[in-house]
């Protein structure tokens, strides 16, 4: 009788563990893939189509109002000149106004004396016509304009020249990913992730420059060659 009992006791005990060793699989955690991470640099270069500068007035007065109100017709004058040359109103906007007094600092050990005010007024334009880009700054000079500030080149549209610095980066980087996977002796698998970064090189700004009233040449203008660039990072799986 005792036999009779412990029996289906001892078949029950070796089924469950007959059943662990699948719960055990069933529960693993997916082995994660192995990857090789690589990053690849484009560029796409081109002659520039756009300038883009600030154009400003400086005037001196007696005091604040005189100075500012002489400032206000020479600018007004200039912008109408820009206008008038066929730069668009979209593409002339203010960008800096001040009106500061001017002190007499020469006499040592005394204080300072107020010697009138001087007024200030820029705009920054952008000159889509490169070509007439130096004779537009010649007559904006004739009408009042006596300061040209940060000039540089730009392009009116640098999409298809990002796309091709982006491509060349892809480009670069399957390079670099087929090599390395050939030395390692692995074979390379699919794109996992494409993470991207880019960056346009602008020329560099020009320095300050003052200009004289009596200017009647065209001021000459060379864009030269800008480039954009792009950087990309990706990661492959290793089959």
């Amino acid at each position: 009788m005792l036999f009779r009992h412990c029996l289906p006791v001892f078949a029950l005990a070796a089924t469950a563990c007959g059943a662990a060793p699948d719960a055990v699989a069933q529960n693993a955690a997916p082995q994660a893939p192995r990857t090789l991470t690589v990053t690849g640099a484009g560029e796409a270069a081109a002659a520039p189509d756009m300038a883009v500068l600030s154009i400003g007035v400086e005037t001196e007065g007696a005091t604040a109002a005189d100075a500012l109100r002489d400032n206000s017709e020479k600018m007004r004058a200039v912008i109408d000149k820009l206008k008038a040359l066929g730069v668009a109103e979209r593409d002339i906007q203010t960008s800096g106004l001040s009106v500061n007094p001017r002190y007499d600092y020469k006499a040592r050990g005394e204080t300072p004396r107020l010697i009138g005010f001087v007024a200030s007024n820029t705009v920054t334009a952008k000159l889509r016509d490169l070509e007439e880009a130096g004779a537009i700054l010649d007559q904006t000079v004739q009408v009042g304009a006596n300061t040209i500030r940060n000039l540089s080149f730009a392009f009116s549209d640098p999409q298809p020249l990002y796309d091709a610095a982006r491509r060349d980066a892809v480009a670069h980087a399957r390079s670099k990913a087929e090599l390395l996977s050939e030395a390692a002796g692995v074979r390379l698998g699919p794109v996992l992730t494409i993470h991207e970064s880019q960056a346009y090189a602008p020329s560099p700004p020009l320095a300050m420059a003052r200009m004289e009233a009596a200017a009647d040449v065209s001021v000459p203008l060379q864009g030269g060659e800008s480039v954009v660039t792009a950087n990309v990072t990706i990661v492959y799986e290793i089959e």
